[in-house]
């Protein structure tokens, strides 16, 4: 009876240990599918509160600024959503801080596909990067009254993710290092993170320079649209594990594989929800760096359900890599 008796604390404390890891890993699991998804290209793919809602992302980017540098005034197109000329966009400030208050971090993208962007000299990489600061970040009237010159009002973006398709590979490190440096800055006193959405090709022709610098948080690799690195089903996971080895061995907070949400979506690249579960995401979660997926877009997410249908996954494979990220 007595040696029985003295094994219950001992019971007690394992169970209670127990159950406060599963509780630990639950409160994880809550805190975000592993997802970002690019929003603003699309009237019909809802509003930016809208797609926060679905609970589905654990990031937006807000694209695009396709305007900028080289003596250009900068410019925001969010399509169908609004007209920034007229001043028509700060509404969407308020659903910024509605996905933040739900804890989605909501970034800037700019750059994209087509646009009239890129950057002359560092002085230029300057000059941008005070202008991002003080229009979307935490500068001029972010987080106060006086926004009524900035494009999407008064809210205070969480970073920049640089979709640099075009404009040449200079200079965008110093464009990253001038954005770092107004980390815990302003009345926010909030950091600066910055994201990347390079193809997959190693190194990226555009950004890999400024990869190198170390200063980004996330970095969503295009495994589409590049028939030598992505996915496809004759040809297996053989090249995009090879791909997939480059990109994490970046000095990079997290690696997320960048895929469209439908076959439309991309010229090529697009990979079955059946394919990822089955085929990829084994391959791509054993890495440490293992952040998640990114989807283009949220319109194409919203007409085949895709996020939905692997979002558990995704989930359960981040939860395994971040264990062994907080061990770094």
């Amino acid at each position: 009876m007595g040696s029985r008796s003295s094994q219950f604390p001992s019971m007690a404390l394992a169970m209670a240990t127990v159950l406060m890891a599963l509780a630990g890993v639950a409160a994880t699991a809550r805190a975000g599918g592993g997802i970002a998804i690019y929003w603003g290209q699309n009237g019909n793919e809802g509003t930016l509160a809208q797609t926060c809602a679905t609970g589905n992302y654990r990031f937006v980017n807000v694209a695009f600024l396709p305007t900028f540098g080289k003596g250009q005034t900068p410019a925001l197109n969010l399509a169908g959503h609004c007209d920034p000329a007229s001043g028509g966009c700060t509404g969407v400030g308020a659903d910024v801080k509605a996905c933040q208050r739900m804890g989605v971090k909501v970034l800037l993208s700019i750059g994209g596909g087509v646009g009239s962007y890129g950057l002359s000299s560092r002085a230029d990489a300057r000059s941008v990067a005070a202008y991002l600061w003080d229009n979307y970040l935490g500068g001029g009237g972010g987080g106060g009254s006086e926004s009524s010159s900035r494009p999407l009002g008064d809210a205070v973006l969480d970073g920049v993710d640089f979709d640099i398709e075009s404009g040449g590979g200079m200079y965008w490190d110093d464009l990253a290092r001038f954005l770092k440096s107004y980390s815990r800055r302003g009345r926010a006193r909030r950091p600066v993170y910055l994201s990347a959405a390079p193809q997959c090709p190693f190194p990226d022709a555009s950004l890999g320079t400024a990869l190198a610098t170390g200063l980004f948080d996330y970095v969503w690799v295009q495994f589409y649209n590049n028939p030598p690195c992505q996915y496809s089903a004759s040809a297996g996971v053989g090249s995009l594990a090879k791909a997939w080895a480059q990109w994490t061995s970046i000095r990079a907070g997290r690696v997320f594989l960048g895929l469209p949400a439908a076959p439309q979506a991309a010229g090529s690249g697009f990979v079955p929800a059946s394919d990822l579960v089955a085929q990829v995401l084994p391959v791509v979660k054993n890495s440490t760096k293992y952040g998640g997926i990114m989807l283009w877009s949220r319109y194409y997410d919203g007409l085949t359900g895709y996020s939905d249908a692997v979002k558990s996954y995704v989930e359960l494979a981040s939860l395994v890599s971040c264990r062994a990220c907080r061990r770094e």
